[in-house]
């Protein structure tokens, strides 16, 4: 059961767990009016089931636990824009936190064999510049979203603990694909490139260009959740490349890949900064490799160029605007 399957993740989730020989039952909070990106690149969308459902309804995710039993549940829900949390803090909370809250107590009281996973965030630290990010480095959000990642980690850490279930939280740090929302600066920074490239004109204006993120590739982060949810015993993980990059650099690659100097078309805008801002993000994924087996296929600047080229494959085609 895959909640939140309309995203960016749920796409890849589904095609790896219907090539391990899962039935896969997908939910969003709009199924008529949703846009289902990844699961249709996939050619997925009739191969998964797809229902209706909004997390924060207990009575309604007992009912489809009930009617098809699953033995895994991944939760990717929530409101996934660190911007737009500030401008939305409540609703960013309910989706969140109130959702895993009310999924997990119906596991405690009726389905207490199944395995839950909790997709974390990146954002729920704010480290020194330089240092990597363990599990065990202290949380110090500097957003709503990253506040309510963080309260919705330790509710799946006190159930785990005082309850036995079987819950753990993926900590993944920044993942990309031709997938992302409109509001996510990797896409804007790649549509608007490739744009520029067709006839040599427009500009990209951003925010801060001088932050630090540790970018990978989305597929790779889906394969560790599923390690983390077929693992012998319940635990955390962070899932993250180990290298971080400046936006402004991120930017340059984009931009080169395209056959263009960015300082021609790029500028920086205040007014586009965040009220709080996490300077530095750089995830050590030493655990999830000593544990599970797991390391990323793409990172750094190999990344960048194959997010690039799955984005002018699609775009090439007339896939998005």
């Amino acid at each position: 059961m895959i909640i939140g399957v309309s995203g960016q993740d749920g796409g890849y989730l589904a095609k790896k767990l219907l090539s391990e020989g899962y039935d896969v039952l997908g939910t969003s909070r709009s199924i008529a009016d949703g846009a289902f990106l990844s699961l249709d690149h996939f050619g997925l969308r009739e191969k998964v089931d797809l229902r209706a459902f909004d997390p924060v309804d207990a009575h309604a995710f007992r009912t489809l636990v009930e009617r098809f039993k699953p033995t895994e549940i991944y939760n990717l829900s929530g409101q996934s824009s660190v911007g737009i949390s500030f401008a939305e803090p409540v609703g960013t909370f309910n989706s969140i936190v109130a959702s895993t809250i009310a999924m997990l107590e119906e596991l405690r009281l009726h389905f207490p064999h199944v395995r839950f996973y909790n997709a974390g965030s990146s954002e729920m630290f704010s480290g020194p510049v330089g240092e990597p990010l363990t599990e065990t480095s202290r949380f110090a959000p500097r957003s709503p979203y990253g506040a309510a990642k963080s309260s919705a980690y330790w509710v799946v850490s006190t159930y785990r603990e005082s309850f036995g279930l079987f819950a753990v939280t993926g900590i993944l740090f920044n993942h990309e694909s031709p997938f992302r929302g409109a509001n996510f600066v990797t896409r804007k920074v790649i549509e608007t490139a490739y744009a520029i490239s067709q006839n040599r004109s427009g500009q990209l204006t951003l925010g801060d260009l001088s932050i630090w993120r540790d970018w990978g590739w989305a597929e790779d982060y889906v394969d560790a959740m599923y390690r983390m949810v077929q693992h012998d015993h319940p635990s955390d993980y962070v899932i993250a490349t180990g290298q971080a990059m400046q936006l402004r650099d991120f930017v340059a690659h984009v931009f080169a890949y395209f056959g263009m100097d960015w300082q021609e078309y790029v500028t920086s805008s205040e007014a586009l900064a965040r009220p709080n801002e996490l300077v530095y993000s750089c995830g050590d994924a030493s655990k999830a490799r000593r544990e599970l087996g797991w390391t990323p296929a793409y990172q750094g600047k190999a990344m960048i160029e194959k997010l690039c080229a799955e984005y002018a494959a699609i775009l090439d085609r007339g896939g998005r605007s």
